[in-house]
């Protein structure tokens, strides 16, 4: 696994293999996964945390599963733009994932109020019970931090 920044992520990718977002929280891991094309972000699941080693195993299934060519992992950066412990627990996440002999491409994206926005979002729009928030939320959050990390490497090749 290489930690890699975002906009090298693409040249990293194998061919026809998709990115997985995660929404790394303290009882939860949300996923998002992309179509092969690297275009959209759907949400698919999310892991009730216990021991990383059991996370992990479930997380590796998934990659195989899905076709996983890269990780991101959304990065809780405080609204100052500083790194608390949250961001130290998500990288160490990282550096715990290559420890167990994962290799794939692994970037980081500011997930700043991505949870909040998602809320807003199932409130507002899909005027969604608490209950049934709270079972999609984190999924959501993932797909939303995987959009928003996609749209950002689409803007890189629009540019180019």
């Amino acid at each position: 696994m290489s930690i890699c920044c975002l906009e090298d992520l693409p040249k990293s990718l194998a061919t026809n293999t998709r990115l997985l977002g995660l929404d790394l929280g303290t009882k939860t891991i949300g996923l998002a996964i992309t179509d092969p094309g690297l275009m959209v972000a759907s949400p698919i699941d999310t892991i009730r945390r216990t021991k990383f080693g059991k996370d992990a195993a479930i997380l590796e299934r998934v990659i195989e599963e899905r076709r996983v060519g890269g990780l991101i992992l959304g990065l809780p950066i405080n609204m100052d733009g500083t790194e608390g412990p949250r961001c130290q627990s998500t990288r160490q996440f990282a550096a715990n994932l290559k420890q167990r002999g994962l290799t794939l491409p692994v970037a980081f994206w500011d997930e700043r109020l991505s949870t909040a926005a998602v809320e807003r979002i199932l409130v507002d729009e899909a005027d969604m019970s608490r209950r049934r928030r709270a079972q999609v939320i984190d999924k959501m959050a993932a797909a939303y931090i995987l959009q928003g990390a996609l749209d950002r490497l689409r803007s890189i090749r629009d540019d180019a």
